[in-house]
């Protein structure tokens, strides 16, 4: 127990940290409800006015507009960009300090990057779910509301789901700090994958509406682990078997991104050349 002690201490502290930053949790929440509402509009507007169509959608309506209020809500897992206490440290030099104590390096950025994530999502869902799933109920406008999970067996699978997406993502943003350090500059990697998160982990549009030619390499892809997988399996588009083929997805990525993080950190702090200070 004391050697987790130092990463606990860790996580805590760069959770209390974000939690102070209210201001910025409510304006994150108003800009994701106002393109929430428009990736709604869209949905309704192909549904709506091409139903032959929709009708061979492997989503309804009603799943394809809680699909998108999950992905506003959950926007905060997404692996846009690498954590930027790191990319701080290595402009200002102070990344020369996690050299120095006597503590893992790889777990202990992991365990800040997940503290990082974790305080910015759990605010937002919250005013997501109070908004998406319970004021809009109240007010009349069920068909444009966040629905309940298909059942409790779903809610469950989903919360495991989630929980695995939090880890993958936070492996996905360690092998991103470790080209911040290896490069020596956060700007280029932050803006290759903004693209591609958008679009792969099914933020942009539901994977599973993609054209049947591109959907099982789509669902095998890693960035559909952090979003597209727990979603589908929220309103049971995957269920059974190929829940548990999903969640398997998200165990391998997760494994095989941590070693390959650890093993590249590793080579990359070997070689550190510190500037700044």
């Amino acid at each position: 127990m004391d050697a987790l002690r130092p990463y606990a201490a860790a996580f805590s502290s760069r959770f209390l940290l974000m939690m102070q930053y209210r201001a910025a949790a409510l304006a994150g929440f108003f800009t994701q409800c106002w393109f929430g509402a428009v990736h709604v509009m869209v949905l309704a507007a192909f549904y709506l006015g091409a139903p032959e169509a929709a009708a061979e959608s492997p989503l309804s309506l009603s799943q394809a507009i809680t699909y998108t209020w999950l992905a506003q809500g959950l926007l905060a897992v997404l692996p846009w960009v690498g954590d930027p206490e790191i990319a701080d440290g290595v402009r200002t030099g102070a990344i020369s300090y996690d050299r120095l104590r006597p503590v893992d390096a790889y777990t202990l950025w992991y365990v800040r990057a997940a503290g990082w994530m974790t305080a910015r999502l759990i605010p937002r869902v919250a005013l997501m779910i109070l908004a998406a799933g319970i004021v809009l109920p109240l007010i009349g406008q069920d068909q444009w509301a966040w629905q309940p999970p298909a059942s409790l067996s779903a809610a469950l699978l989903f919360t495991l789901s989630e929980t695995l997406a939090i880890a993958l993502a936070c492996a996905i943003i360690m092998l991103i700090n470790i080209v911040v350090v290896a490069t020596l500059n956060a700007r280029g990697v932050n803006i290759l994958m903004q693209p591609l998160v958008v679009i792969f982990t099914g933020n942009l549009l539901p994977l599973s509406l993609y054209p049947d030619a591109m959907r099982v390499a789509l669902l095998v892809q890693p960035f559909a682990g952090t979003l597209d997988i727990p979603n589908r399996i929220y309103f049971a588009a995957l269920a059974g078997q190929m829940a548990w083929l999903g969640i398997s997805l998200q165990v391998f990525w997760t494994v095989l991104f941590i070693a390959v993080g650890r093993w590249w950190l590793g080579r990359v702090m070997a070689r550190l050349e510190v500037q700044g200070g």
